[in-house]
């Protein structure tokens, strides 16, 4: 099954975004690296996500997204995940375009505001995906 290798990777970049979120404020704004450090985890997290994704989509031959922000709508619409998580997950492939492309003018304001408040939607994501994975006998409880 694909999906197994992005949900370990995902595991991990959980376990490192939220290591990073104890990171001082003043050490984000001001150490380059550590923002970097901090840039990878997250996109590494949010990418692994949109993987589990297109890789559940593929594989139940769902209707093919048209964007990243559409393959959390897919999964929603086939209620594997619930609506109000997506949403939030669709927000973060927007973000996740941001992070890969380092935009000038990244809004820092912002990306710290995401360490801080999104970590949660992307557990929730991976315990989502992990229950219904058990569901469908694709993974041992």
């Amino acid at each position: 099954m694909r999906v197994l290798r992005p949900m370990q990777e995902l595991q991990d970049a959980l376990r490192d975004w939220e290591r990073y979120q104890r990171i001082p404020r003043e050490q984000f704004f001001s150490d380059r690296d550590t923002r970097n450090m901090v840039f990878y985890a997250m996109m590494l997290g949010i990418q692994s996500a949109i993987d589990i994704a297109t890789d559940l989509i593929a594989e139940e031959r769902f209707r093919r997204p048209a964007s990243y922000r559409e393959t959390f709508e897919i999964l929603g619409e086939e209620e594997i995940l619930p609506e109000s998580l997506v949403p939030d997950l669709s927000d973060l492939a927007g973000f996740r375009n941001v992070l890969v492309h380092i935009y000038w003018g990244l809004d820092l304001e912002q990306v710290y505001a995401i360490l801080h408040q999104d970590l949660g939607v992307l557990k929730a994501f991976h315990n989502t995906i992990q229950e219904y994975l058990c569901e469908q006998g694709s993974i041992d409880p």
